[in-house]
């Protein structure tokens, strides 16, 4: 007669370890793969680009070679995300097929549990994203584009752009709306100058011109701020003349995009210009973008685990489902961008929507996924 023990706790346990181990490495090739693949892909572009300036332009190798270094970060961190939905995908769909993934939840562990170190993994990815484009994406993002504007851009007067917040000087900072370049007008622009022993002094234009150095703003506004960053006192102006230092230079290494910036930094530009009255709804979505965009390896790793279980035979099924989610998501997520810069939607619900809703789908699959073993 033979008798049946139930196996000890430590057991299960060491069972378990060695399951999320193998687990793990299912998904670690593929991810290390996706990553070079598509990293390669998306700087062949840029590469075109830069051996043009090279063999064409005569740019020197040594600026060429600093161009690709600066930018190479922020491709790693947008490959980041698909390599782990790839990896996901392929690497769990692969112990589908080979009805691996049977014998594990065979063994007594749910299926929730085999790819808790998968999902792990997806946290621990978005974690080195965030990171990423908080210390090292923004600075290197900033060298390249002021490296570009060097090469492209640097004319006898300031360089103006749209959209961007620059250091005019010691104690001022500017932000323009709008700009027209061939008649060097601009529209809504907003100068914040800080005092030395006195408040902060905005000062606000509908419109206004620019020759060289000199500023020529109309229908103004100017406004001392208190400690508290209310308005103590104002005043309206017609036409007001400002003169900025008379050096290219400083536009090109002050000026910065939302992607040059931290999510720090972007929110002190964003509540200093708030002050003002100024509607800044594109950086307000870019400023919680940029905490939801690198949860979107965790959200991706959520949603594909579960999927992975439909991948019953075809191993073409993870590429095209991955795909498929890497395009819902990079269009809709602009798309909801652009709703809350409209003020359709708020900032934050058009930062999350996309994450929310392929969240949520990743639970209700999750929940359903021990139906299919």
């Amino acid at each position: 007669m033979m008798i049946q023990t139930k196996p000890s706790r430590a057991s299960v346990l060491r069972g378990s370890t060695i399951l999320d181990r193998y687990t793990l490495r299912e998904f670690f090739w593929p991810f290390i793969f996706c990553v070079i693949g598509f990293t390669v892909i998306l700087l062949s572009g840029v590469l075109f680009e830069l051996i043009d300036l090279f063999l064409v332009k005569k740019v020197s190798i040594n600026t060429v070679s600093r161009m690709l270094i600066y930018y190479l970060p922020g491709i790693v961190v947008m490959t980041l995300p698909v390599a782990a939905l790839f990896s996901t995908l392929l690497g769990l769909g692969r112990l589908n097929q080979d009805s691996e993934m049977i014998i594990m939840c065979s063994s007594g562990l749910p299926y929730w549990r085999i790819m808790i170190p998968v999902v792990i993994a997806g946290l621990i990815i978005s974690g080195v994203t965030y990171v990423l484009n908080e210390e090292i994406v923004p600075w290197t993002n900033h060298e390249f584009q002021k490296l570009f504007r060097e090469l492209f851009y640097q004319e006898d007067s300031p360089l103006i752009e749209e959209n961007i917040f620059f250091l005019g000087g010691e104690n001022r900072y500017f932000y323009i709306n709008e700009v027209n370049k061939q008649k060097h007008e601009f529209k809504n622009i907003l100068v914040y100058e800080t005092q030395s022993n006195q408040f902060p002094r905005l000062i606000t234009a509908a419109a206004g011109t620019y020759r060289d150095n000199h500023w020529y703003l109309e229908d103004g506004l100017i406004q001392n701020l208190d400690e508290d960053g209310y308005v103590s006192y104002q005043t309206r102006f017609e036409t007001m003349q400002i003169i900025t230092p008379d050096s290219s230079d400083l536009y090109f290494g002050n000026q910065k995009t939302s992607d040059e910036m931290s999510r720090k930094e972007l929110k002190e530009h964003i509540e200093r210009f708030q002050r003002s009255g100024l509607k800044v709804l594109s950086f307000v979505v870019d400023y919680h973008l940029k905490l939801a965009l690198p949860m979107a390896s965790f959200i991706f790793v959520l949603f594909a685990a579960p999927l992975s279980l439909f991948s019953k035979s075809s191993k073409s099924f993870g590429i095209a489902v991955s795909l498929v989610v890497t395009l819902l998501y990079y269009v809709a997520t602009p798309v909801c961008r652009s709703l809350a810069v409209n003020e359709v939607i708020p900032p934050l619900a058009a930062a999350w929507l996309t994450n929310s809703i392929f969240a949520i789908a990743g639970i209700v699959l999750l929940i359903r996924a021990d139906r299919l073993h």
